[in-house]
């Protein structure tokens, strides 16, 4: 379980990860701007990389934490834990949340579950993100462009409701969906997840 030295450090990376995570968004913003007259197809075509790709930086930086401190286990617990920490908080990151705000919004919503309905690309990403880390545990690039590619991800996932232009208002609820999918997840799959799972007083430092 988490020691009140370890949820204090754990606070002091969320704070440390909301600068990044804020330019993340806008760039997500950015990308919805850009591609906002794309196709529906397209716009799904482009989720399935990006969230695929979140999934694999995720689950090398979840396996690569808990190895790290956990120090000698055996590879099946790290298959475990990467997996869960990666695959499930990346839907929660990438899926649910922007579903709600698209919800919220009146979008034509729609979950898109990845690793049911991408589980021949999403599945194996994070599979191969354990076998990284297995091998060569890292957590500082990783877990830097698992941000950026969450919030894209999760800006496609919207551009796939989006129907018609967005105006300023819909931008800056857009805005904070998108930096609560990246902030809390992203961190909770890195940082929180793995530590559950790791004995003793070991406490993250900062790797972003």
């Amino acid at each position: 379980m988490l020691s009140g030295k370890k949820i204090k450090n754990i606070a002091v990376e969320l704070k440390s990860h909301a600068p990044f995570t804020l330019f993340g968004a806008l760039t997500g913003i950015v990308l919805m701007l850009l591609f906002k007259n794309i196709e529906h197809q397209t716009s799904e075509a482009l989720f399935y990389v990006f969230h695929p790709a979140h999934v694999l930086l995720s689950a090398m930086v979840t396996a690569s934490m808990f190895k790290l401190y956990a120090g000698k286990t055996n590879f099946i617990v790290v298959l475990l834990i990467g997996y869960i920490g990666s695959v499930g908080i990346a839907t929660i990151s990438d899926s649910l949340i922007p579903y709600a705000g698209e919800v919220l919004l009146g979008l034509d919503a729609h979950s898109h579950i990845g690793f049911i309905e991408g589980w021949y690309v999403v599945n194996p990403a994070a599979i191969l993100g354990v076998l990284i880390a297995w091998f060569w545990p890292k957590t500082k690039f990783p877990h830097s462009g698992h941000v950026l590619l969450s919030t894209w991800a999760s800006s496609f996932h919207i551009l796939m409701a989006l129907r018609s232009g967005m105006s300023i208002l819909m931008g800056i609820v857009i805005f904070i969906f998108l930096f609560i999918a990246v902030w809390l997840p992203c961190c909770v799959s890195d940082i929180v997840f793995p530590l559950l799972f790791v004995r003793g007083e070991h406490v993250p430092h900062s790797h972003h």
